[in-house]
């Protein structure tokens, strides 16, 4: 199939979902969406629009919405009401208002709707998720998240203070920017029940955002008497980029780290890490990975890895935290469903 192709905002990451279609699907007519007259044509592009009326006419098959966060819904929703499959950056929006209509309009029109988590899609996470399903430290008593890195130095070719990241009113901040260890921890572990979270400005950093994020996540539990708890930090101000998992067992620890593609174990009874897997793939691997599974599900109708329901989850852990930290206690999560627009 020849697909038109919509890139709604071009961004940083707008420009790399640009690139990887234009790779991916050679001869399809790729459009960008922008606010800004008079914008030159990426070379990759076929053209630009200035109006959603325009991409509208246009006829697309696929939109991918890179735009600021804050702005994700509304224009995914005109989208998904004239049936174009979704491909929507991460987060998905920048609270759960309006996703739960959109949901339900993507189910109406058969639109595929994928959340743009690629963590999901690097190999050494994958391994990590299977050994800790495969129980290879036993049960898991206890996780430990971590990811920071500084950010002046994340995209040293522009200016900061005028990125999405360190602006409230486009979605910034360290729990939605980061909001990757979010979701795969609950695809990892399970479902989140509750949140206890506090959110700070810890650094002269000229933002208006919170730097620094410490949640506690209480797991959802079936099977045992004792509930999974998991430590998750998140920051903007840290000088050595880390983000690593460790998955605490009755057996021993696992350990996955992203910046060098490691699984590793520290059995029981041992003294010493061992490594079980490796797979430095580059991080863009990991969006061409994202980018060729959401075309297998547009041409094969296949259900994505990461679903608007995960990014709908994602934002309800979000809205927990949030609460969490304004009135100073655990607050339990609590799922808004396929609720119409009205309900919430």
């Amino acid at each position: 199939m020849t697909h038109r192709v919509i890139i709604v905002g071009l961004g940083s990451i707008g420009k790399r979902h640009l690139g990887i279609a234009r790779e991916l699907l050679p001869a399809a007519d790729i459009r960008v969406l922008r606010h800004q007259q008079g914008s030159c044509v990426p070379c990759e592009a076929n053209g630009v629009f200035y109006a959603i009326e325009e991409a509208l006419g246009h006829l697309p098959t696929i939109a991918v919405v890179s735009n600021p966060a804050s702005l994700h819904v509304p224009i995914a929703q005109i989208f998904a009401e004239n049936g174009v499959h979704l491909f929507v950056e991460k987060p998905l929006s920048t609270k759960v208002c309006g996703i739960p209509h959109l949901l339900k309009t993507c189910q109406q029109t058969r639109s595929v709707l994928m959340t743009g988590y690629n963590l999901r899609f690097l190999p050494s996470l994958q391994r990590f998720r299977d050994l800790v399903k495969e129980g290879v430290v036993g049960q898991i008593l206890s996780v430990r998240c971590e990811v920071g890195q500084y950010l002046p130095s994340w995209r040293t070719a522009s200016d900061y203070k005028r990125s999405v990241t360190a602006n409230a009113s486009l979605g910034g901040g360290a729990l939605l920017e980061l909001s990757h260890e979010i979701d795969y921890v609950r695809w990892i572990f399970g479902e989140i029940d509750w949140v206890s979270a506090s959110l700070s400005r810890q650094s002269q950093l000229k933002i208006d955002v919170e730097d620094t994020v410490h949640l506690t996540l209480g797991f959802k539990s079936e099977l045992h008497e004792k509930k999974l708890i998991a430590a998750v930090t998140l920051d903007l101000i840290r000088h050595d980029t880390t983000r690593v998992c460790l998955a605490i067992g009755e057996a021993g620890s696992l350990r996955w780290n992203a910046l060098t593609g490691e699984v590793s174990i520290y059995r029981a009874g041992e003294n010493a890490w061992s490594e079980l897997f490796r797979d430095w793939t580059p991080i863009e691997q990991s969006y061409r990975a994202e980018w060729q599974h959401f075309l297998d599900c547009v041409n094969y109708s296949k259900v994505p890895l990461i679903s608007g329901e995960d990014g709908l989850k994602v934002l309800e852990v979000v809205d927990a935290a949030i609460k969490s930290d304004v009135h100073g206690r655990r607050v339990t999560i609590e799922p808004v469903g396929m609720l119409s627009p009205s309900a919430l």
